[in-house]
């Protein structure tokens, strides 16, 4: 999967294909997807004991009670900074930090404990209300040159407690929530607050979507591509968001397949072709949960089989299906296949075989990834659909 390539990073390969240097291009473009493929994103979750801290973490990761998960309970059960990676982003973790609120509690030495500076930006979560302590650690925080961000946790669990009242309005509940939120970090000195309500077992309800749009805003180009790509597949705004981002990068891995078919070596194209699609083909899988992990996951979480959720699946293979040969499948039937071969004829034509060579692949790579992408999004949102249809009523 790949990442955003700057205006000046553009010219520079431009610059390096038109000395002709088509070698040192090719290895150019591996070294940059290789890394952003690495970049990482930690994401520190602080907050009073109780908060909701750890369900939080697990609720972002689309993690259950499992093994991997971070242990939850009313009682204090994070005694030290706890990092809990993405299930299929390693390089994503989400820190799982001691409560705050004690007696001794202050917040510059609270933050030099937790060693701040390896996060990227921090979540303070409360369950009630926002006391001084919370404004306290945000001070610090924007002092070292940190964002952060205030999340009200379960507030469902607020909304069934006001459901008993005569003229009930969500809407309304939700309203005076927040007010009361942002009247309490006022009377504790936060001058602007914003806050955002969430739900850990409704992650897609309420102010999620809000909070992830503007973590997007604030996150540079390469952090926010790793944030995308780690969001749990909770929703169709989350898979579209998923789907453009990919998609925007395909010229990219295209243009890798295209210098590297532009030099003079026969059957090297389509061996790192493949090669390329096989890569970036799983990845898309992955981002969109079409992998036997994800799909396990999920299936507990909503309490169906797995093999219902895998039967929506109408077009694309899980991660594990795919392979050289399956790549090498899809391309034999299609006019690709075709172009293909005609590239490797031509590469035993001196000159002529290296420019057409490189548009061959350009074309290939890019059609074929398009394609792909389409189909898995298509399955993903499938996939999604029937896991959030309520379950057929067992005949008695």
């Amino acid at each position: 999967m790949a990442g955003r390539f700057s205006r000046t990073e553009i010219e520079e390969l431009k610059a390096i294909v038109e000395r002709g240097n088509l070698t040192e291009a090719a290895a150019e473009l591996q070294k940059k997807l290789e890394s952003l493929g690495k970049t990482p994103l930690d994401v520190a979750i602080t907050g009073e004991s109780g908060a909701g801290k750890s369900s939080f973490v697990n609720a972002i990761l689309g993690l259950n009670e499992d093994e991997g998960a971070a242990k939850t309970g009313v009682t204090q059960t994070t005694m030290e900074p706890k990092a809990y990676p993405h299930p299929r982003l390693p390089n994503v973790k989400i820190w799982d930090l001691p409560g705050i609120g004690t007696p001794n509690f202050q917040a510059d030495k609270y933050l030099k404990q937790v060693k701040f500076n390896n996060y990227d930006f921090f979540i303070i979560v409360t369950a009630t209300r926002f006391t001084s302590h919370h404004t306290s650690l945000a001070r610090e925080i924007h002092k070292m040159g940190k964002r952060f961000y205030y999340v009200r946790s379960k507030v469902d669990n607020d909304l069934r407690a006001e459901q008993r009242r005569r003229n009930f309005n969500e809407a309304r509940t939700l309203q005076e929530i927040r007010e009361d939120c942002v009247e309490n970090l006022r009377k504790a000195g936060e001058a602007s607050p914003r806050v955002f309500l969430l739900s850990n077992w409704e992650l897609a309800n309420y102010d999620f979507p809000l909070l992830q749009e503007t973590l997007e805003k604030e996150l540079d180009d390469q952090k926010r591509h790793v944030l995308i790509l780690a969001l749990p597949n909770i929703s169709a705004k989350i898979l579209q968001k998923k789907k453009a981002e990919l998609q925007e990068h395909i010229w990219e891995v295209a243009l890798l397949s295209c210098a590297i078919g532009a030099l003079p070596v026969p059957g090297l194209s389509l061996v790192c072709d493949v090669a390329i699609l096989v890569f970036h083909m799983k990845g898309y899988c992955v981002a969109f949960g079409l992998d036997d992990e994800s799909l396990t996951g999920l299936a507990a979480q909503v309490d169906k089989p797995v093999a219902e959720l895998k039967s929506a699946i109408k077009k694309s293979p899980l991660a594990s299906a795919i392979t050289k040969e399956f790549v090498l499948t899809v391309l034999s039937r299609s006019l690709c296949g075709a172009l293909m071969l005609v590239e490797l004829i031509l590469n035993f034509v001196p000159g002529l075989g290296s420019l057409a060579g490189g548009v061959i692949s350009f074309v290939t790579t890019r059609y074929m990834l398009q394609s792909f992408l389409d189909e898995a999004a298509e399955d993903a949102q499938k996939v999604l659909t029937r896991a959030l249809e309520p379950r057929a009523k067992e005949s008695i």
